[in-house]
């Protein structure tokens, strides 16, 4: 018992510090549409609707006029399995991401010509899969669902028309829900357990951006965004199979574990070539190499299961990441912007830890989108982005849980639109 249930738990902990990377491997970082359409290059310096509040707060600064804007994102996702080995058998699933849709809203207000105050509601990343209770690996993943939602007020201030800053804290919550089944040690593959866990939190952060126009056509946009760190309580039910044998199915224990999201740097530029044409580039850095390993404190165990479960420990041994990212958008008329982009983005795990739970690799992501203006004041913006990753192989092992190796290559497609009102 102690060897089978040894890593059951670590599952919470590792999918929900880790979801931002299965995000940015089969999301679209949805806070913004008129940015998904450029692949999120100038993301930092466009400033070109209220989504700057996530963006760049400094960017507030830029927009003269009240102004809301509305949107969602869809996620459309498949995963392509092949190759699979498995010691206990079971279905080869590339289903495992259902469709999602991610909201965000954002509201801006200049008071003067210096400063400008706003908010902003989005989902700054999330995660859902579920493989089913026959996976070949399901002793490794079976459901994972995390999600967090921030709200951010902000406020920017300009010096003067060359240079701005701006600031908002952020109040994010984070829940998730992670199951996994458990080998019946007697006979594997029949009469198994299973494991589920839920835990929930709420953290403070911030967002803080600095926006230069360095000349009449060029903009530099540089924004930080703040690690959050987490303290979460868990809850950890045993029902089924070997539970029910030991007499412990059905019971629920206290867990918890400290989780740090890192921190990321964006830095952008905008250059506006005629009056027709503008072209953006950016970079992001994310500090990865934070998450070296995860530990899980469990308490109110049974003797049985204290030794093993008390405290428990997993290396991740992830580096820092760049992605970067080339857009151009062109002015068709006054009525019509059309955009279109192209991203790259390294994914933090290295091959030995990588598992089933979170199967990404570098990717790369093809944007298209278009701005309309019907009216002076109503500005509706649509995207698309199409999203391949690199092959990847998943290989696990464990005298209790057996073999299980595939290889993966995910894709995904997402459509996102908005609708900008200005006061």
């Amino acid at each position: 018992m102690k060897k089978i249930l040894l890593k059951a738990p670590l599952g919470l902990a590792v999918t929900l510090a880790t979801s931002q990377v299965f995000a940015s491997g089969f999301a679209l970082n949805e806070q913004s549409i008129s940015g998904m359409g450029t692949g999120f290059a100038g993301r930092s310096s466009s400033a070109e609707d209220a989504s700057t509040v996530f963006g760049n707060p400094a960017g507030m600064s830029r927009l003269k006029h009240e102004q809301v804007s509305l949107g969602a994102a869809t996620l459309f996702a498949k995963s392509d399995i092949s190759q699979t080995r498995s010691t206990f058998g079971g279905q080869q699933d590339g289903d495992m991401v259902p469709t999602t849709t991610v909201p965000m809203g954002y509201y801006v207000k200049p008071l003067d010509e210096h400063w400008a105050v706003g908010v902003g509601f989005y989902v700054p990343f999330g995660l859902i899969t579920d493989y089913g209770s026959d996976f070949a690996g399901r002793y490794y993943a079976n459901k994972s669902e995390v999600t967090t939602l921030t709200f951010q007020p902000t406020v920017s201030y300009a010096f003067n028309d060359k240079v701005s800053i701006g600031f908002g804290p952020t109040i994010n919550r984070i829940s998730g829900e992670i199951s996994g089944m458990v080998p019946n040690p007697l006979s594997p593959g029949s009469n198994d357990g299973k494991l589920k866990s839920n835990g929930d939190d709420t953290a403070l952060g911030f967002n803080a951006g600095l926006l230069v126009q360095a000349t009449d056509r060029t903009r530099l946009g540089l924004t930080y965004h703040s690690k959050v760190s987490y303290h979460l309580d868990a809850k950890s039910k045993l029902t089924g199979g070997i539970f029910s044998v030991v007499g412990v199915s059905g019971r629920s224990y206290d867990a918890s574990l400290d989780v740090d999201l890192p921190e990321s740097v964006d830095l952008s530029l905008t250059h506006q070539l005629n009056d027709d044409w503008t072209l953006y580039l950016g970079s992001t850095w994310t500090r990865w190499s934070r998450f070296k390993e995860l530990t899980i404190e469990n308490s109110g165990l049974p003797a049985l299961l204290s030794g093993a479960l008390g405290t428990v420990s997993e290396e991740q041994n992830w580096h820092d990441t760049w992605a970067h990212a080339i857009g151009a958008a062109y002015r068709l008329n006054d009525q019509w912007v059309l955009r279109a982009g192209m991203s790259v983005d390294q994914s933090p795990a290295n091959n030995t830890n990588r598992g089933p739970r979170i199967p990404t690799g570098d990717r790369t992501v093809l944007s298209f989108g278009a701005g309309w203006t019907p009216v002076q004041d109503v500005t509706i913006d649509l995207a698309y982005s199409y999203l391949q990753e690199e092959s990847v192989r998943v290989n696990e092992t464990s005298a209790t849980r057996g073999a299980y190796s595939a290889k993966y290559r995910n894709s995904a497609s997402g459509f996102g639109t908005s609708i900008s009102y200005r006061f």
